[in-house]
Order: C-alpha cells, then structure tokens, then sequence
C-alpha cells in the first residue's frame, strides 16, 4: 500500500480549519462546490460531486480541533477502501494540517495525479482561510485531461 502525504501552515484558528474539513458548507468553498452530507457526526456520510464524477466519505474518526478521517465509499475504483486522514496542530501563527490520503493499492498514474490535485485542493483551502476565497471545483485549477 501506497499513500499521498502533504504538510500545510494555515494562518487561521484550529477550530477554523476543523470547521472547513468537516462541514459541507466549509467543504464547498474550498474542494467541490457541489457538496452535501454531514461531517460532523461518526458515521456521516459526505457527498462530493465534481464535473467528472464524484465521492463518498464515510466519516470515521472526529476529534474536535485534531483529527478527522474519512473512508471513501464510493467513486473511483482506485479510491474505494481508501482513507483520507486530516491531523491539525498549532505551531507559532499557524494550524498546521498533516494530510494523508491513505491506502493506494499502486502507485498508478491517476494517483499522481490525485496527489497534485490535493495539493492543489490544500493551497485552496490555505486561501480561503487566510483571504476568503478558495478555488473549489469547477474554479480549480485544471491539469489536463482528468482535470
């Protein structure tokens, strides 16, 4: 198995950062502006719909200002069973946010490329907390034919 691993400062309060990771409001503004669900709860289900497909997360694990994590149960073969971890913790000025998106069974080329739109996805939701705009799907930035 297989993971993507990033690392982000974000100058904004934990409770800020938690807030945009687990509510579908916060969500929309910084991945997919179609999304829907409940992410506050165990057991809630996320609905996240792109203009090329779409995802479900089942959330697994909360805990308030720390930690989330999410299982995907729907959408693309390669991320069915995965897991995506979401770990916050302050350092001076910033939450810094340890994000993985766990359980690749290959390293394939569309996990290359799911890598670079996480980051992407990442440096969205640092913009939106730190100016107030993000760059949530369909504003994304576009890396070619998978978007």
């Amino acid at each position: 198995m297989v993971d993507i691993l990033h690392r982000i400062g974000v100058k904004a309060p934990l409770a800020e950062v938690y807030s945009a990771l687990t509510t579908a409001d916060g969500l929309s503004r910084w991945w997919a502006s179609n999304t829907t669900g409940s992410g506050d709860s165990l057991g809630g289900e996320l609905q996240f719909r792109f203009m090329e497909g779409g995802f479900d997360m089942k959330v697994l694990e909360l805990a308030p200002n720390e930690h989330v994590l999410w299982e995907v149960i729907d959408g693309p073969e390669e991320w069915i069973g995965t897991r995506i971890d979401w770990k916050l913790t302050r350092a001076d000025d910033f939450t810094v946010v340890l994000f993985q998106h766990q359980g690749w069974e290959q390293p394939v080329e569309f996990m290359y490329h799911c890598s670079t739109k996480w980051a992407a996805f990442l440096l969205s939701l640092k913009s939106l907390l730190e100016s107030g705009q993000g760059a949530p799907d369909p504003n994304d930035l576009v890396l070619g034919n998978w978007r």
